[in-house]
């Protein structure tokens, strides 16, 4: 079994010391799935919803997350954001909305954690500014889809 690098050696929580690791490009894209009923999805596509543009703001949502990753997670890295972008896959058939983070940076840490709170914060959103609607909605699915670079090699769910 792999020790585990957020604990020192008196099974304390610490911030894994990265200053000795190189600086290296850093990709990481993660998706997510809301379920909402077919009223929800409607609101969404047709832009009826009391609150808003619920894409628009749901995207926003979740490019802002990124950029607070280690304010929210006790042991992340601060980085600087190259490239923060959230996508939106609405459909109908399956009365979904699935939301994909890509986040970019350089860096000596990867951007895994970042692209998880992104499409997380995303999915929230989308609840918040339709549950006036109908609140029998479910975030889902939410998992890394892949990492590129870093020591650890790249990954592919």
């Amino acid at each position: 079994m792999e020790k585990l690098t957020h604990f020192d050696a008196s099974g304390n929580a610490v911030m894994v010391d990265v200053g000795d690791k190189e600086i290296t490009s850093r990709t990481a894209v993660a998706e997510g799935t809301i379920y909402a009923s077919p009223e929800v999805i409607q609101a969404i596509l047709q832009g009826t919803s009391k609150k808003g543009d619920v894409l628009g703001v749901a995207r926003v949502a979740g490019i802002m997350a990124v950029k607070q990753t280690a304010g929210l997670i006790p042991m992340c890295h601060t980085l600087l954001i190259q490239k923060a972008q959230v996508d939106f896959q609405a459909e109908e058939e399956n009365s979904s909305v699935k939301a994909v983070c890509t986040v970019k940076a350089e860096g000596k840490t990867g951007v895994e954690m970042e692209a998880l709170t992104g499409v997380t914060v995303a999915l929230l959103t989308i609840y918040d500014m339709c549950k006036a609607i109908d609140k029998r909605m479910k975030l889902t699915e939410i998992h890394l889809v892949e990492k590129k670079g870093g020591k650890s090699g790249d990954f592919e769910y």
